[in-house]
């Protein structure tokens, strides 16, 4: 169900586990109000325009988080997250080793001679490790949940963290692999629930919770976290 508030457009999400209003701001930007089953139409409205001017500031906010992401210099000492972990990069001479990147002995290694390319080096092992390992938590969930996916792709999708796609193909970002495990397992069950239910009605967000009870939580995290993990 949409909600529309003068130039605000909400996505209502009921559940029956829920006994207040909670307005959450998406990476993206998109407005989601999570409500009780059954909330009149009214007390929404009059719940945003009491948030209005928050609401406002939050878009402003996420706009400018966007803007000011800070770019990777890859340099000695720098962070990079992988499953949630932050681990440091240590730049190796080109006889080191064979890759020009890997996770080994708890930091990045990545050649020298590799820096001029270091973004594409690092979005390739990161889609590959997300590749090897969304494919088998799909199949673990999927098998829990009583689906067959026809596969997984990891590709750029953008502000979207996945997507389902026709013949149930299921699509992820590769930057899901950065995510905290518990948070990429959500992403992974709202794509699966897509198999069921294409949108997001009030049936798709029951049957989430069915599948993963604390899912508000987790989509929380991502609403108010997500945006931290897009400099790479």
């Amino acid at each position: 169900m949409q909600l529309v508030v003068d130039d605000l457009t909400f996505e209502v999400r009921e559940s029956s586990r829920r006994k207040t209003l909670e307005i959450t701001v998406d990476r993206d930007g998109e407005l989601l109000i999570a409500a009780p089953v059954g909330t009149d139409e009214q007390l929404l409205r009059d719940f945003v325009i009491e948030r209005r001017t928050w609401i406002y500031q939050k878009l402003a906010q996420k706009a400018e988080q966007r803007r000011q992401l800070p770019q990777k210099e890859y340099v000695n000492g720098e962070g990079f997250l992988y499953l949630g972990r932050s681990y440091r990069l240590k730049c190796v001479p080109p006889d080191a080793q064979n890759a020009p990147l890997k996770l080994a002995a708890g930091r990045f290694q990545l050649r020298e001679d590799a820096l001029p390319d270091a973004r594409k080096h690092f979005i390739r092992w990161y889609s590959t490790r997300a590749s090897d390992w969304l494919t088998t938590r799909v199949k673990e969930h999927a098998r829990r949940m009583g689906l067959e996916p026809a596969g997984v792709k990891v590709q750029d999708l953008g502000y979207r963290w996945g997507s389902c796609g026709k013949g149930h193909q299921l699509y992820f970002h590769w930057k899901t692999i950065l995510l905290p495990r518990h948070i990429a397992e959500y992403v992974i069950v709202h794509e699966l629930v897509h198999l069921h239910e294409p949108h997001h009605t009030p049936a798709f967000w029951r049957r989430l919770e069915r599948a993963m009870p604390d899912y508000e939580q987790r989509k929380g995290w991502l609403a108010r976290h997500g945006i931290e993990v897009e400099g790479v």
